[in-house]
């Protein structure tokens, strides 16, 4: 309740300290121990300081090697500290005994480019990975041996043991003691098989693989030996693989709440169901051993045929935040860059014996980087979180989380604001996270927090307020910065500029909060502020703002962002230190250490300069064509057929078309390129809008791209499609029935509900030509 009487009643937590008290486990402290990384029960320790580490899944197997550096670049500025990466066995060795490392299958190249960009990288080397992959990752040939796959069968060891042998050789020297893979991952959704972990963890150290951290997934109740290695956890909003009927099921919605439950029985319950008959486990808790640690945050979805959900940014972001606030100590996204599946049918699918049809090409993931390299929402939103941990993650990591003394009732309380509290009994901060999919939520009106802390109750704000819905916040409270110390604020704690001394604190307004300020007695604020209380001051953000605290003690800057320009700052690390860009476009750090990035519009890129107070205009040398969009004219070749309700299914899931029926049923197009047009040096992108069930491109009479629809734009990078020597490209677009029992997003399910009969549309075709710049500066 949240009026009695016209009496507020507050939102109340109390500070919980850590129990049992820290502990430092054998694994990275007396067992395989590393210059920089180590373990303790509570957090994580980097360079022998508390962190919060951030790892992005991207799959090298799946990108053209040629965009990896500008990926990765892209992935650190968005914040990610730590890449993550599968060794898909399949991509590597189809033959038995022709293991390929060459082209984008060398994954020594691919660590060692990590290294040169400061990335550190997490393996998960299986053998067994799934990754929406055909046998799980296994080639055809493992996947049909006569051994009892996943376990201590001799004949399956042998054939692991092999393989494993080949990626110790691959990595000589590039794992171990002072290397940038600092974690391996053991097999993936195991859940019942701890001995078979210890033996892989046998063989793969045999095999020469090394490194501080060793994890195995532990969700679905996984049985996993935690003296051998640490449980990862994951947690989606959405997922293809619920059936298509199933309303927003439970087990993602519970991830929109704060909560110090990290196990999730949905994740991969379909092929644990499917494959094995077997139910999960009762959840179970992080060990006593570590900190909790995620590895599978939803970066984004793969689309299925049969289920395909669409993430929004904000829907992205708030589950993630609620980690954060809930204590997590490792933040691991999948997928954090999307990609594109070789050819050679080797997806999921319902033909190998999995319940969902899976594209044969697509993985964009609709991740935060997506296959083509275009940015989604969820990147913006997810960087300002990561800004926040690179900055505050000393102080953050060895803080405890509080949850407030009234819980949501459960997954159907829309009421009950959802927030936490991490403190250390002195400071800390509050999150907030007023945002889920498909059921909104209203504003959250006359807010008031009263934190409980070692020593004090802290009250805010002085008058309470609304928290509009959509509000992911991260207040800082007790935040010590330089000379002075900032009681509280209603505006998110973005990052810290300037030496470790004397800090600039860089705060974000949140869209509908007016940003307030709070001080101590005595000390008073400068710049375009007023005073609502004692101590409390408002500041007034149409643009960025940077105001003055003054005490006895000094004084302290602190810039305040609006909420519009907050979704395009950029904090990025250059050998200037920690800098803080506005931009709408990507922007990263390039390998001489100057500002570079692209653009489709006209260049706006500012810099916060600490000395004038002031965002200074950086000054760019562009390159690449001048017309940065042109619309494409596609002549229509062959009107589409009717399609059949079903194309088949498999335990009551749609199956995707064949090929057959696509090339016979499918309206087909002819698409023109100006040949011209993709001879710029910056990439090139197609950007489709259709409506349908199944679209497909054909260069040269071979298949390249495919897609499911479900409301996005389709975008293909056209040199990566090989579009630049293409004689002949043709658009297939398959019509979807209008009792075709797939699930869609809403706003699908709209358009879709419109058509009287099948749905099929090519409304626009549209080249994007990406302009290149770096900045003109001596770096």
């Amino acid at each position: 309740m949240r009026f009695e009487h016209s009496t507020i009643e507050l939102l109340s937590a109390s500070h919980r300290p850590h129990e049992p008290a820290l502990q430092f486990p054998p694994m990275s402290n007396a067992v395989d121990p590393h210059g920089r990384w180590r373990l303790t029960s509570q957090y994580v320790e980097c360079s022998g300081r508390p962190a919060v580490p951030v790892s992005g899944e991207i799959h090298y197997s799946r990108l053209p090697r040629a965009r990896w550096e500008e990926r990765l670049r892209l992935m650190k500025a968005g914040g990610i500290t730590v890449v993550a990466c599968y060794l898909f066995w399949i991509h590597h060795e189809p033959t038995e005994g022709e293991a390929r490392f060459d082209d984008n299958l060398d994954v020594a190249a691919f660590v060692r480019l990590c290294s040169e960009i400061g990335l550190d990288v997490v393996l998960r080397i299986g053998p067994w990975a799934h990754g929406e992959v055909r046998n799980g990752g296994f080639p055809d040939w493992v996947q049909n041996a006569d051994v009892n796959h996943r376990t201590n069968d001799p004949g399956y060891l042998a054939m692991v043991e092999r393989w494993f042998n080949r990626i110790g050789s691959e990595l000589h020297g590039l794992t171990g003691t002072d290397s940038n893979v600092i974690g391996i991952q053991l097999e993936n959704e195991l859940y019942d098989q701890p001995t078979h972990i210890r033996e892989l963890k046998r063989l793969a150290r045999a095999a020469g693989l090394n490194a501080p951290i060793w994890t195995a997934t532990a969700w679905g109740g996984a049985d996993i030996p935690e003296d051998e290695v640490m449980p990862v956890f994951g947690g989606y909003g959405d997922g293809f693989w619920v059936d298509a009927a199933v309303p927003w099921d439970p087990t993602f919605r519970q991830h929109y709440f704060f909560s110090h439950q990290w196990d999730d029985a949905g994740i991969g319950a379909d092929l644990r169901e499917h494959l094995t008959g077997s139910e999960a486990a009762p959840p179970r808790s992080p060990s006593a051993l570590y900190p909790p640690a995620t590895c599978e945050l939803t970066g984004g979805m793969a689309t299925a045929y049969q289920r395909r959900p669409w993430p929004k940014g904000k829907d992205v972001a708030a589950v993630a935040n609620n980690k954060i606030g809930s204590g997590s100590g490792w933040q691991g996204y999948y997928m954090f860059a999307g990609g594109t599946n070789p050819p050679g049918g080797l997806q999921e699918s319902q033909a190998t014996g999995y319940p969902n049809d899976l594209p044969v090409f697509d993985y964009d993931f609709h991740a935060p980087i997506g296959a083509s390299g275009r940015l989604a929402p969820g990147f913006a939103e997810l960087r300002k979180q990561h800004a926040f941990l690179a900055a505050f993650g000393q102080h953050l990591a060895p803080m405890p989380s509080s949850l407030p003394d009234q819980l949501p009732a459960g997954i159907e309380d829309t009421d009950t604001l959802r927030w936490a509290m991490r403190s250390n009994g002195r400071s800390g901060f509050v999150f907030i996270t007023w945002h889920q999919p498909h059921i909104p939520l209203a504003d959250y009106r006359e807010a008031q927090f009263r934190l409980a802390l070692a020593e004090e109750t802290v009250t805010f704000p002085r008058e309470p307020l609304t928290i509009p819905s959509g509000t992911i916040a991260r207040w800082p409270v007790n935040l010590d910065v330089g000379t002075v110390r900032l009681q509280w604020a209603t505006a998110s704690a973005l990052t810290l500029l300037g030496p470790e001394d004397s800090p600039l604190l860089v705060l974000a307004a949140e869209a509908g909060i007016e940003p307030q300020l709070c001080l101590p007695e005595g000390s008073t604020l400068k710049g375009p502020v007023r005073e609502v209380s004692a101590n409390v001051y408002a500041v007034e953000t149409a643009e960025p703002v940077t105001v003055t605290v003054v005490s006895r003690h000094g004084s302290q800057a602190i810039v305040v962002l609006p909420s519009r320009q907050a979704d395009q700052a950029w904090v990025l690390d250059t050998p200037h230190g920690r800098e803080l860009v506005l931009s709408a476009d990507p922007v990263w750090v390039g390998a001489d250490g100057c500002l570079t990035g692209r653009s489709t519009g006209p260049l706006s890129v500012q810099r916060y300069c600490t000395a004038s107070g002031r965002f200074e205009v950086v000054k760019t040398e562009t390159s690449g064509p001048h017309s940065r969009r042109q619309s494409l004219a596609a002549e229509r070749i062959r009107a589409a057929k009717a399609v059949p309700s079903s194309f088949g299914s498999l335990a009551g899931r749609a199956a995707a078309p064949t090929d057959d029926s696509i090339n016979d049923l499918a309206e087909i197009f002819q698409i023109s390129l100006p040949v011209a047009a993709l001879m710029g040096e910056g990439p090139t992108e197609l950007e489709i809008s259709w409506a349908g069930d199944v679209a497909r491109l054909i260069v040269d009479g071979q298949v390249v791209a495919d897609r499911f629809w479900d409301g996005s734009p389709w975008v293909l990078e056209t040199h990566d499609a090989g579009f630049l020597s293409a004689k002949d490209i043709r658009l297939q677009v398959l019509p979807l029935a209008k009792a075709a029992r797939v699930g869609l997003p809403l706003e699908a399910q709209h358009r879709r509900d419109l058509v009287a009969g099948d749905l099929v549309a090519l409304e626009k075709l549209e080249l994007l030509h990406w302009i290149t710049w770096t900045e003109s500066r001596s770096c």
